[in-house]
């Protein structure tokens, strides 16, 4: 990789706070992977006076995994749940339906109820992995949301300008290509910033991506008497190519990932990313991470830091004991160029590579399988395989990928 480009060992993702000592609890919650803080002086001073801020997080069930890239703001509502505030997590049951396009470059389709209820079925339990769950007030925005009429929702919406919303970079962007950008979009952020009102947000936490949304909850707030919630906003985390982590690129790496599949995607992480991934990702001190910068600008082997990285956050969602078999896993299959002996059997309804992908869950569709075969990503027993209709012979390995094996029987 040869030296990084970090002057001075500088973390990215750490906004400068003064007075405050570093991995301090009001440090933590200030600092460490915050872009900004609106109105900082206001909620540094609620903080510090211990006054048990109602903070809020609101996430759309658009996809049934929250990604690493959703855990950036769950940190961030872990580290004032420590600093003894109550967290009010709101999951999108409503908004999910509609659509966010704040990240978007196209219009989001609606998803219908059904899809919604589908992939929400486990939030509760992938956000315990990361906070306490006894200590959280979960809501569903439907339960206020779908009870507003069109008189409320006109009443709301003549507050706001539609030019401040065709102002932002992807709508004007889309505008200026002549996309379609339709009614409905101008809505969502009247409800996310509802939302805020209806639980009595003190601070609410989003991607910077999210700002927009963000200070309409402050004007919502306003419109309804209520003391405007301060605002915090959290970078955005690129994926295993390098772009923005989404699940519509397929960069993930879910919280829901085994252990194996979860440590061998972040050692396909960048080498420019350890450094970011260590501050957002994992609570390791501020200290040590410091440390890690300054050996690889001098020039450290990436390698041992992301073995590292991929053991701290693997043992984090699993245990140490799982991150210490998916390393060795790792090493032993990837690092020596061996198969693995405990590769999973399967015998498929039938034998075309196409069926054995499907069954053995390597892939979701026909289509994505084809995919896969025309980028050369399938060895049978260790030779490229391109054709959809090859026959797989009983006793064959097929290995999709680095991480990817099954025994065909």
């Amino acid at each position: 990789m040869g030296h990084m480009s970090l002057h001075n060992a500088q973390l990215p993702a750490i906004r400068p706070v003064k007075g405050l000592e570093e991995d301090s609890a009001l440090w933590s919650v200030l600092a460490r992977g915050v872009e900004e803080v609106i109105d900082e002086d206001h909620l540094r001073k609620r903080l510090e006076s211990g006054e048990r801020l109602r903070v809020k997080l609101g996430i759309d069930p658009t996809s049934p995994h929250l990604h690493l890239g959703r855990t950036v703001p769950l940190l961030k509502l872990r580290d004032f749940q420590q600093a003894g505030c109550q967290i009010v997590f709101i999951i999108g049951d409503f908004t999910g339906q509609i659509g966010d396009t704040s990240d978007k470059d196209s219009e989001r389709p609606m998803l219908s109820e059904e899809e919604v209820e589908r992939n929400l079925q486990t939030y509760r339990d992938q956000v315990g992995k990361i906070l306490s769950l006894g200590e959280i007030e979960f809501e569903r925005n439907s339960k206020w949301l779908s009870r507003l009429s069109y008189k409320d929702i006109a009443w709301q919406a003549g507050f706001f300008s539609v030019n401040d919303f065709v102002a932002r970079e992807n709508i004007a962007r889309r505008l200026a290509a002549g996309k379609r950008v339709t009614l409905r979009e101008t809505l969502y952020p009247l409800m996310q910033g509802y939302d805020s009102v209806a639980v009595r947000a003190d601070v609410e936490i989003g991607g910077t991506d999210q700002r927009f949304n963000l200070l309409t909850g402050r004007d919502m707030q306003r419109l309804y008497s209520q003391e405007p919630q301060d605002i915090l906003t959290t970078p955005i985390i690129e994926g295993t190519d390098g772009r923005k982590m989404s699940s519509s690129w397929g960069n993930t790496i879910n919280i829901l990932d085994g252990p194996r599949d979860m440590f061998g995607k972040l050692m396909t992480v960048r080498d420019e990313l350890i450094v970011k991934y260590f501050v957002l990702l994992t609570r390791e001190p501020i200290a040590e991470v410091r440390g890690r910068a300054k050996a690889l600008e001098r020039g450290d082997n990436p390698r041992e830091h992301k073995l590292a990285l991929a053991f701290a956050i693997t043992a984090f969602y699993h245990s140490p004991q799982a991150a210490q078999d998916a390393q060795e896993y790792f090493i032993h299959t990837f690092s020596e160029k061996t198969v693995p002996s405990d590769a999973p059997e399967l015998r498929p309804s039938a034998y075309d590579i196409t069926s054995v992908l499907l069954e053995a869950g390597f892939v979701a569709s026909k289509s994505e399988a084809r995919r896969v075969l025309a980028d050369g990503g399938v060895r049978v027993n260790g030779k490229v395989v391109r054709d959809p209709g090859a026959v797989v012979p009983p006793g064959a390995l097929v290995q999709k990928g680095k991480r990817h094996f099954v025994r065909v029987l």
